[in-house]
């Protein structure tokens, strides 16, 4: 799908000429191009129209969430058509682990994760693996790592009526995406087995997914209302018969490659608890081995 800008206005004054310009630069894979302008002088619809010239994917860096978040509305306005995400921390509250090693003190981390901003995070990335006409409007969070988009891609789960499936094989590929079962109420990133019907809430939508089943076939697919249940119109559905499911967690890994990682780590511990106790450092040693051990544990259990 290509970039449609939407506005009633048009580009005046200098625009034009920066707006051809920066774009004729971006063709030419010149990598630095600087727009300058004064607070108010309409650089953000500048930029909005060299996308729209350039048909390419764009992530736009703000240094606060305060301006990402206005920006994210405004270019939201610019393309009400294509892939607009926001992408910023989810954490309101966050505090280090730390280790006072004179008095064996061990403070565990403490953090508070916002829900709405996860769910912007996880769109985010859906987008990207499935919306060449994507526009990320993000803080400097997004330099951190968040996994493998090869990962990521690689579990996804494609659906379409009539498919030869069973229902059983699709609960396990939903757990395997680290979707949680529940008997009761719905939320985000949860899903129900109720008789032949599945019922799944995205964690990076506002939608349920309704699947039903007639034995090993998947006789029909409906997206609800989260809120009544009642049944909404899916344009992609509607077009290409089939809806695809994105992972409930950004943190996903091949069995092979978490293996490896387990196998990394545990040398580096070893190497680790060897500097500590040459150094005469005994309880920090024990301390590293202690957490670090406790950390693996529930992965190396998971995998069983």
């Amino acid at each position: 799908m290509e970039f449609q800008l939407e506005s009633t206005f048009k580009p005046t004054g200098d625009q034009p000429n920066a707006i051809e310009k920066l774009a004729t630069s971006i063709d030419q894979q010149n990598p630095h191009q600087t727009l300058v302008g004064v607070t108010g002088s309409g650089k953000t619809f500048t930029i909005a129209n060299v996308i729209q010239k350039t048909q390419l994917p764009t992530l736009v860096m703000c240094h606060n969430k305060t301006l990402a978040s206005q920006l994210y509305q405004e270019f939201r306005d610019f393309f009400p058509h294509n892939a607009v995400s926001y992408f910023v921390s989810y954490y309101d509250y966050y505090q280090p682990e730390a280790y006072i090693p004179q008095t064996d003190t061990y403070i565990e981390k403490e953090a508070d994760i916002n829900p709405e901003i996860d769910k912007f995070r996880l769109t985010t990335t859906a987008n990207l693996l499935s919306r060449p006409d994507s526009i990320v409007v993000a803080s400097v969070s997004c330099i951190y790592n968040i996994g493998s988009p090869y990962d990521q891609e690689r579990n996804l789960i494609t659906l379409a009526k009539g498919q030869i499936i069973s229902r059983d094989t699709v609960l396990m590929r939903l757990s395997d995406l680290q979707y949680m079962r529940t008997n009761t109420e719905l939320s985000r990133g949860m899903y129900r087995a109720v008789g032949s019907t599945v019922q799944l809430f995205p964690s990076y939508k506002d939608i349920i997914i309704s699947m039903t089943f007639e034995g090993n076939t998947l006789s029909n697919i409906e997206i609800l209302d989260p809120f009544n249940f009642t049944q909404i119109p899916d344009e992609d559905l509607e077009n290409t018969g089939f809806i695809t499911i994105n992972p409930a967690k950004l943190f996903i890994t091949n069995p092979n490659n978490q293996k490896e990682a387990i196998a990394n780590i545990r040398q580096d511990l070893e190497i680790q608890i060897k500097n500590f106790k040459d150094t005469g450092k005994t309880i920090e040693a024990y301390r590293l081995e202690q957490k670090v051990n406790y950390d693996l544990k529930p992965i190396v259990w998971n995998k069983r």
